[in-house]
């Protein structure tokens, strides 16, 4: 309790203003340092664009260039009868970096086929039948055969053609052994007699990058043949939300237990469906392979032969549907009160009809955003140019340094170093562009964050600015504005892009933190030093729940921001102690509200989901015919999936955005005024009978509960209570870190008595 004369823990409640009558007009521009800061920010990254779109070029990730970056096949090049790309020496390939710059150091140049003999460059000199075919492979204007010249590659090996590229052509015998041509060493043209095996890794490296490009364009040309049956399922999806978000307005109550119903259904048919093809795999030869021993294969169909997938899928289905089955038993009176809410909710959308289609718009937006970035990506990590510098074979003061084999003929380096050649050496370039490109691509990933999380927040403070216009209208709709929606996105824009931007900001330095753990986690996989495994784990954690206490805590600020019209940190400031002060009306109303909502989505998503699996992948008689024949159905499949969440989303972030407004609202309220003819309540008179019903809930559990102004003794006792245990269910929850997670499905059994475990705390915590 606290002493008489201190300030209060939480801050001081809002005093009663006969002259607030919601979102204040006259209002000032707010954290212009960050507007301006956001706004430099977008003019660079336009410039990276723009320099990005002049130096990159995408058709080197498909198609394959030689050392001059031409186009081996090409119409209407001198390469166009040379399709094919040949290495000189395939062994560089191993390095790490191919994998990273999408080129193998060595010289590359287009043939018109693959060689298919052994045969070193020494051997072809001494041969006029070989040194003619030997010419095949060596570089135009060749005259006098030296092997440091670089004209010519030191050896051949029998070669194969793979995506348009030549492979040695490597077997392997029953014993294990390797083989190229037959034949298991090869003379490697500089007087070494090499293992068929030294060309395994080089061959490997080259293959992963070409498989992930074959792959790439597999799902390309998957979009290609299905992309208007994928449009046509995204607009089911959109059509199926848009009717849920209407009958909510009319039918609130019964669409929510419809919802419900609806869930543990389609959820309990997927076990169903799961355990049919589980057992049918029981005979099949090959189903019993673990995931472990298959590895990671590209084309996802594989999986769905093996019996410990569908297993897999069975337990993790499971534990939905007992974890929400246990939710709605042991809150069942809240979910009374939350259907009450979100009746309130359908009633404010109901007069900002408008509001169900801003969706659209921030769709589009973040489109952009996202396009934007995805082709600046591409053009950055295209923008590497071959580098060639002088060799020779004699003292010169020239060696080493940068030529252009156009010219080099004519040039003073060729006159001082008469033996010099101008030959490729790597893939990149010196200029001041190249050498920050790792920058840039850097710059590229943290302003997508920004502006992805900025159209975000510009979305939620719109629509709090349109409810919170609502809910302070004393005679609705006449004291409402014309517009709420444009009336509340002007005003955001106008004033409140600083805040906005501020907003953002931290939660897009939040998200790159993550993205650079998940980076250094991914380099150190091959260490075995578990105390660095488990700090990145904690750390990874706890910028997790960074994040999300994060953007909690920017969605209530843009409310606060909406109405008063305050910067973003007093905003934050404001929101968080009223929060605070109102801790238990969050925890058992607010959030139930937002469960049933996530309910909605997960049942859009499964019927979708549902239909385009039986689509797609045809077992489905009637849509033999008529569905695509597909590389990997399921491209289109997970692209449904995904789209009909993002679309249920942002249909229902509409209803949770105008619950959150609305209840910051309601407590704004319920300190301002008393219900007196003095002093009335703005909420409607259904609002406030959710209040009395949520009260009479609390007393039921709490007998001793007091006014939400003066909390007693034992108020403060029960909010120290729950928080208390809300702490140690964190630290419990904290220990799972540790666990020691191994491969084997049956390993799940453990983890489930945890989650379990971890949802009796919770309800313990919520009924405190």
């Amino acid at each position: 309790m606290e002493l008489e004369g201190e300030k209060p823990k939480y801050g001081e409640p809002r005093k009663y203003d006969p002259t607030f009558k919601g979102p204040i007009y006259n209002r000032g521009c707010t954290d212009i340092v960050c507007c301006i800061l956001f706004i430099i920010c977008i003019l660079g990254y336009v410039a990276v664009g723009i320099l990005a779109w002049s130096q990159g070029d995408p058709r080197k990730v498909i198609y394959p260039t030689d050392s001059r970056g031409q186009f081996c096949g090409q119409a209407g090049t001198p390469l166009e009868t040379k399709p094919l790309l040949f290495y000189f020496n395939i062994m560089k390939c191993a390095s790490p970096m191919v994998l990273l710059e999408f080129q193998c150091p060595t010289t590359q140049m287009c043939v018109e086929k693959c060689p298919d003999k052994f045969l070193t460059l020494l051997k072809a000199y001494t041969n006029k039948e070989d040194f003619k075919y030997y010419k095949n492979f060596c570089k135009e204007g060749l005259e006098g055969l030296i092997l440091s010249s670089g004209l010519c590659p030191a050896m051949l090996t029998p070669s194969k053609p793979f995506t348009r590229r030549c492979f040695p052509a490597l077997d392997q015998k029953k014993g294990g052994e390797i083989t190229v041509g037959n034949n298991s060493k090869f003379d490697d043209g500089e007087g070494n007699i090499r293992d068929a095996k030294d060309l395994v890794a080089g061959v490997k490296n080259a293959t992963v990058v070409i498989e992930a490009r074959q792959v790439v364009m597999k799902i390309f040309e998957d979009y290609t043949q299905s992309w208007y049956w994928i449009l046509i399922g995204l607009v089911i999806a959109m059509l199926i939300s848009l009717l849920f978000i209407v009958l909510l307005r009319f039918l609130a109550g019964i669409m929510v237990w419809v919802m419900i119903v609806m869930v543990i259904l389609v959820i309990g048919y997927g076990i169903f469906h799961c355990s049919m093809e589980y057992v049918s795999l029981k005979s099949e030869a090959g189903s019993n392979v673990t995931l472990k021993d298959l590895g990671f294969q590209t084309d996802f169909s594989v999986y769905l032969h093996i019996r410990q997938t569908w297993l897999a899928f069975i337990i993790i289905l499971a534990i939905v549907e007992v974890v929400i089955i246990l939710l709605l038993i042991f809150l069942r009176n809240r979910i009374l009160i939350a259907i009450a809410l979100i009746k309130e909710a359908s009633r404010a959308i109901g007069y900002v009809m408008s509001a169900l289609f801003y969706p659209l718009f921030t769709f589009a937006l973040l489109s952009i955003v996202i396009a934007y970035w995805a082709v600046t990506a591409v053009f950055l990590s295209t923008s590497n140019q071959p580098i060639y510098k002088v060799f020779n074979e004699t003292a010169c003061d020239h060696s080493r340094k940068i030529c252009e084999p156009a010219n080099f003929s004519t040039s003073s380096m060729k006159a001082e170093c008469p033996d010099s050649k101008c030959l490729f050496a790597f893939y990149g370039g010196e200029t001041v562009y190249h050498k920050y490109l790792i920058g840039l691509q850097f710059y590229n990933v943290f302003l997508f964050f920004w502006c992805a999380n900025f159209v975000t927040a510009l979305g939620q403070m719109t629509l709090a600015g349109a409810f919170a216009s609502y809910y302070w209208a004393f005679v609705k709709p006449d004291d409402m504005p014309a517009f709420p929606i444009f009336s509340s996105l002007g005003r955001s824009l106008r004033y409140h892009t600083g805040s906005l931007a501020f907003g953002s900001l931290i939660l897009s330095i939040i998200q790159i933190i993550r993205v650079l753990l998940e980076y250094i986690d991914h380099k150190l996989q091959g260490t075995q030093n578990k105390c660095t495994k488990f700090l990145l784990c904690c750390l990874k954690c706890c910028f997790w729940c960074l994040e999300k206490f994060i953007k909690f805590i920017n969605r209530n600020a843009y409310i606060m921001v909406a109405i008063y019209g305050k910067n973003f940190c007093t905003s934050a400031k404001d929101a968080f102690f009223l929060l605070m002060r109102n801790m238990i009306r969050v925890a058992v109303l607010d959030k139930v509200t937002d469960f049933l909502l996530f309910l909605g989505k997960l049942l859009i998503v499964g019927l979708v989901g549902i239909f385009a699996f039986f689509f797609f992948s045809g077992r489905v008689k009637a849509f033999e015919n008529t569905a695509p024949n597909l590389h990997y159905y399921w491209v289109p499949i997970l692209t449904v999936v995904v789209g009909s969440y993002l679309i249920a989303h942002g249909f229902f972030s509409v209803y949770a955005m105008c619950v959150d407004t609305l209840f910051l609202c309601f407590c704004e309220d319920l300190e301002r005024n008393d219900g007196s003819l003095a002093r009335p309540y703005y909420m409607s008179a259904s609002l406030h009978d959710i209040l009395s019903e949520n009260k009479a809930v609390e007393e039921t559990e709490e007998p001793t509960q007091s006014s939400p102004h003066q909390p007693d003794d034992q108020d403060q006792k029960d909010q120290d209570g729950f928080h208390r245990c809300f702490s140690e269910h964190v630290a419990e929850t904290m220990c799972l870190i540790d666990y020691p997670f191994r491969s084997d499905v049956l390993n799940l059994l453990p983890i489930t008595l945890f989650t379990v475990k971890a949802f009796k705390r919770s309800l313990q915590c919520f009924h405190h």
